[in-house]
């Protein structure tokens, strides 16, 4: 799952009309952070963006599916991260508003926690 610095690179500058964030590199691959949100992650230089009910079907319609690892057990487990279609990373106007609606995800998931436990710090 590694992540490479100049996908990173490339990511910053995509996301630049999208807003500042920031990436953290974790368990071989990265997050995709804003305002201490993480929204996205990337694996294997591919982007993942956080969905929920709302915006599940916007993925699916493009025919992608969830985040899926594998755990120590062997077992398999998914997140709710979704594979951005590959459009987007040649578009980055529509790569920020899709970014945009997965912080807005990850906000509302934020939002739901008892306010001691919240991330997003403004």
């Amino acid at each position: 799952m590694p992540v490479s610095d100049g996908f990173i690179s490339f990511l910053k500058e995509h996301l630049r009309d999208f807003g500042p964030v920031s990436f953290r590199k974790m368990f071989g691959g990265g997050g995709i952070y804003r305002e201490g949100l993480m929204f996205g992650l990337i694996a294997d230089d591919v982007v993942f963006l956080k969905a929920d009910a709302q915006t599940i079907p916007d993925y699916e319609a493009e025919g992608l599916g969830p985040f899926i690892f594998e755990m120590k057990d062997g077992k398999t487990s998914s997140m709710s991260y979704y594979r951005v279609p590959e459009r987007l990373m040649d578009d980055a106007h529509e790569m920020a508003e899709w970014a945009a609606r997965a912080f807005d995800v990850a906000v509302r998931a934020d939002n739901a926690k008892p306010p001691a436990k919240r991330k997003r710090k403004i």
